[in-house]
């Protein structure tokens, strides 16, 4: 199967120029002007952006959480992603505590197997890691899996104390791969948390009050000095605050290699969420919690200036009903997560390049190369040259939609409620590539299926 992609506007992280494609065997083989050769299908990308596909290095497919599943599995969720204009996710696969790390894999894979519209790849979630198993983490990055995702939050579930903190990081950082931190003091949130029940605080919007931004940053400051000593390079996920961002450019400055990424929900909503009448907070119960308002302006800052170099969803949702209301008796209960693997690419556009926040390039960056150059992707994926991928987006930079669950343009997700109900943005994908193969075009999927798992490359080197 051969692609011309013909008269668009070819925007990377470093490039902006207007050429046509032709693809081949699933790779870009030439660009240039006016390109006249036979192909199997010609696309007019006249007025349109041609983008890499998006790159989401945070979801929660298939997820066990709380007593229930997330709503999206590997079906359902690569394809939601696809529609938005997202064409690889990094999801995590997670160790059972006790058992190899090596068998939470072979879970993984047997979850996503055949199922996917779009590439994945597995960062490993680590639970426990004693001495006699840290063979198994250099077993994972021969099987392509070079971060591993540890937690100092949900004691009892993921947390894991610091002694094995760092025993992780030495392994990881000796393997040449990366440490992914959510960087939370979980033990003190926890008594925090106790308190509050004790006095009969139980509505959703507790979830946040119990949860605040000094707790998140010494989380944050706390992995990077384990990650300095250890001598590994670390991603601070989800970061949600000017606490938090202030830890991670204090360690920047000093030449730690640390960086981080931010989601859409801590860019574009706020607390005041919780406040809604009822339970309808508890649609919102993420961690870490939706903050003040003015924190926004701080993490788009941080987004200019390079201390935050990433944009992921955490894509985690659970239906408002029958799942969120598994907490109707106390905010402890609610399972945590929300949805947004398809609205990302436009809200970032629409937030960052329509409202004069960030250029083209740096938008690409953002939603795709950053994500490749931190996770071992690049070049294979995250640019659009000769050689690479052929994940591409033709996006229409001047179509608007307002993000609903009931706008069947902007929501493919399996879960009843938008996390972004009501929102207008300006910016939407219109045809998305694969590996060269058309698999969304005008709004509609070509393909059921045809995504592959990737092996990807090591992304440090231990420095003595």
């Amino acid at each position: 199967m051969s692609t011309l992609i013909k008269n668009g506007r070819i925007v990377t992280a470093v490039d902006d120029y207007n050429a046509d494609i032709f693809i081949e065997d699933e790779k870009i083989t030439q660009i240039g002007k006016n390109l006249e050769m036979g192909a199997d299908k010609v696309i007019d990308a006249s007025n349109r952006l041609v983008i890499p596909g998006g790159i989401d290095p945070h979801t929660h497919f298939d997820m066990p959480f709380g007593g229930t599943m997330s709503a999206d599995d590997f079906e359902s969720g690569p394809r939601a992603a696809a529609f938005g204009g997202t064409t690889c996710v990094i999801d995590f696969a997670i160790q059972t505590k006790g058992e190899s790390t090596l068998k939470g894999l072979d879970t993984w894979h047997e979850k996503a197997d055949g199922k996917a519209l779009i590439d994945y790849a597995f960062h490993m979630i680590i639970t426990d890691m004693p001495d006699s198993r840290l063979g198994e983490m250099r077993k994972l990055a021969d099987e392509g899996i070079t971060s591993y995702k540890l937690f100092m939050a949900y004691p009892g579930v993921l947390y894991v104390d610091d002694g094995t903190l760092y025993r992780a990081f030495r392994q990881a950082g000796d393997n040449g791969t990366r440490i992914c931190m959510h960087a939370e003091n979980g033990i003190v949130i926890d008594e925090i948390i106790k308190e509050a029940v004790a006095d009969g605080h139980t509505e959703p919007k507790w979830h946040g009050l119990t949860r605040p931004t000094r707790m998140e940053a010494e989380g944050v400051y706390r992995s990077i000095a384990i990650a300095e000593v250890a001598k590994v390079p670390l991603y601070i996920v989800h970061l949600s605050c000017s606490d938090a961002l202030e830890e991670v450019k204090r360690a920047r400055m000093r030449g730690i290699d640390v960086i981080a990424e931010t989601c859409p929900q801590y860019l574009f909503l706020d607390k005041s969420y919780y406040e809604k009448e009822g339970f309808e907070g508890a649609k919102w119960v993420m961690t870490p919690a939706l903050r003040e308002k003015w924190n926004q302006d701080e993490l788009w800052q941080g987004l200019k200036f390079r201390d935050l170099e990433t944009i992921a969803t955490d894509h985690c949702p659970f239906c408002f009903k029958e799942q969120k209301e598994l907490g109707l008796e106390s905010f402890t209960k609610i399972p945590n997560g929300a949805p947004g693997v398809e609205n990302r690419m436009s809200l970032i556009y629409n937030g960052g390049v329509v409202q004069g926040r960030m250029d083209l390039n740096r938008f690409v960056e953002v939603t795709s190369t950053a994500a490749a150059k931190a996770f071992g992707l690049f070049p294979k994926k995250g640019t659009i040259a000769v050689g690479t991928d052929a994940d591409i987006v033709i996006f229409d930079p001047e179509r608007k939609e307002t993000i609903s669950v009931n706008n069947p343009c902007t929501h493919h997700m399996r879960v009843d409620y938008s996390a972004y109900e009501g929102f207008e943005v300006q910016g939407f994908t219109e045809t998305v590539l694969s590996r060269g193969r058309v698999i969304i075009e005008n709004n509609e999927q070509k393909i059921e299926k045809g995504g592959q798992f990737v092996k990807r490359a090591l992304t440090g080197s231990r420095l003595d």
